[in-house]
């Protein structure tokens, strides 16, 4: 009898520590790009206090599968990105952290999205230029990182800098804004690769 009650003592307690240890791990393993509902995403978004901001800036262009031709349908751009002094805004919802400043898109039947979005600054503590950092979910495929979206007028974006990306032959992550009416403009098409994306 008191083997059974230590046996039954033992696989509570393991179960417990498994629980939380699961738990835990969810936590640590979250990613906020799963922060969206599927059934509100479109073509289009806005990312929040847009309308407050000086800076503002629209972010149009076409999603194409790896041939570079086809229109890619469904597939979900996420961006994140610092406000306009360069610090993230990063809040704190039901123990998970996540940067407010983030907006989310599925492309249409033609593969073409659009964000509202303005120009963030660039962390000049830590020499960090101005960028938007870009997440791909092609369906059913897993979630994954592409280039970040550098600024052509960006002080910080040298010609030394220019030069690695010309030679690694991904100078198109750098946005060449345009002045509108109301704000900025700027074309970026994105080609599908398998697991790695490439821009234009």
């Amino acid at each position: 009898m008191k083997t059974y009650i230590l046996y039954f003592f033992l696989v509570c307690l393991i179960g417990t520590n498994f629980s939380t240890y699961a738990q835990e791990s969810n936590i640590l393993d979250y990613n906020a790009f799963y922060d969206y509902t599927e059934q509100h995403l479109n073509n289009t978004d806005t990312i929040p206090g847009f309308e407050s901001k000086k800076n503002k800036l629209k972010i149009s262009g076409i999603i194409y599968k790896s041939d570079g031709v086809t229109p890619a349908k469904d597939v979900i751009l996420y961006i994140e990105q610092a406000d306009e002094n360069g610090d993230f805004d990063v809040r704190k919802e039901n123990d998970i952290r996540y940067v407010h400043n983030r907006s989310w898109i599925k492309t249409d039947a033609n593969g073409e999205y659009t964000f509202y979005t303005y120009i963030p600054g660039g962390d000049r503590r830590y020499n960090q230029m101005q960028q938007l950092y870009p997440i791909i979910k092609e369906p059913s495929k897993p979630e994954y990182e592409i280039a970040t979206f550098l600024f052509d007028e960006d002080p910080l974006l040298s010609k030394l800098c220019r030069k690695r990306l010309a030679k690694k032959g991904d100078p198109s992550r750098i946005l060449k804004l345009k002045k509108g009416e109301k704000f900025f403009v700027t074309q970026k098409n994105i080609v599908l690769r398998d697991r790695v994306a490439m821009t234009n």
